[in-house]
């Protein structure tokens, strides 16, 4: 009588315990789905944000969604975009490129993620290195990328100018019809586009930028102003 007494005392306490874990559990799929609806509602307002140009909020909406899971990888590389191109805050950048490698190192941005860092370094350690001594290896690196960037810009500005004619608001752009340099491309620019995401679009990375700008320079007047509907030629 005492062994079948302790036994159903027993399973009395195992019950208590199971429907408490099993509240438990229910409640943490309650928390689970509300986070989630919670994070969707953040990722929406982070991209109306960032169409309408309000970069700085865009930003807060989109880390209000990240949950350090490999859920959230995207929204990481959507946050180091937004600071490379939009906020040009290349540390930040690299932070979320990393996260991205890091939560999903065999997703569809990951090459893309690698080549942005690499950028980014190079211009931290050109900002860093302002008025101090810079290593040898890179004072090389910048010496033949200035050199690779005065020869484009000389064999451009060698090429017959464009005649200029003025659209409706009165701004110079270059003629549509004119003669493409070999290899080159037109493009009309989107709402939203900066030279850096465009030198991205056409070349996997941002750096060329300069390229486009000297590219159009009838058009852009030394400027980095962009205006949809523009045509911007796209170098080789």
């Amino acid at each position: 009588m005492r062994f079948f007494a302790v036994c159903g005392a027993g399973s009395g306490f195992f019950s208590t315990r199971f429907a408490a874990a099993l509240a438990v559990a229910l409640l943490l799929t309650g928390c689970d789905q509300l986070f989630q609806n919670h994070a969707r509602r953040s990722l929406e307002t982070a991209e109306k944000k960032y169409a309408d140009g309000d970069y700085q909020d865009a930003v807060q909406y989109y880390e209000d969604a990240l949950d350090g899971t490999a859920a959230t990888a995207e929204v990481h590389y959507k946050l180091a975009l937004l600071f490379d191109d939009k906020l040009k805050n290349p540390l930040a950048a690299v932070y979320h490129f990393q996260r991205y490698l890091d939560l999903k190192p065999s997703g569809p941005h990951v090459k893309e993620a690698r080549n942005f860092i690499q950028e980014d370094q190079l211009k931290l350690v050109a900002t860093l290195s302002h008025g101090a001594l810079m290593s040898q290896e890179d004072a090389a690196r910048l010496k033949n990328d200035n050199l690779l960037l005065r020869k484009q810009v000389a064999e451009l500005r060698a090429l017959p100018r464009a005649p200029v004619v003025r659209t409706v608001d009165g701004t110079a752009e270059a003629d549509s019809k004119k003669p493409l340099p070999a290899g080159a491309t037109r493009y009309e620019v989107q709402h939203g586009d900066t030279l850096a995401s465009i030198s991205r679009k056409f070349y996997k990375n941002s750096t060329r930028w300069k390229d486009i700008q000297d590219a159009n320079y009838n058009a852009l007047k030394g400027t980095v102003k962009l205006k949809p509907g523009m045509t911007l030629i796209i170098p080789k």
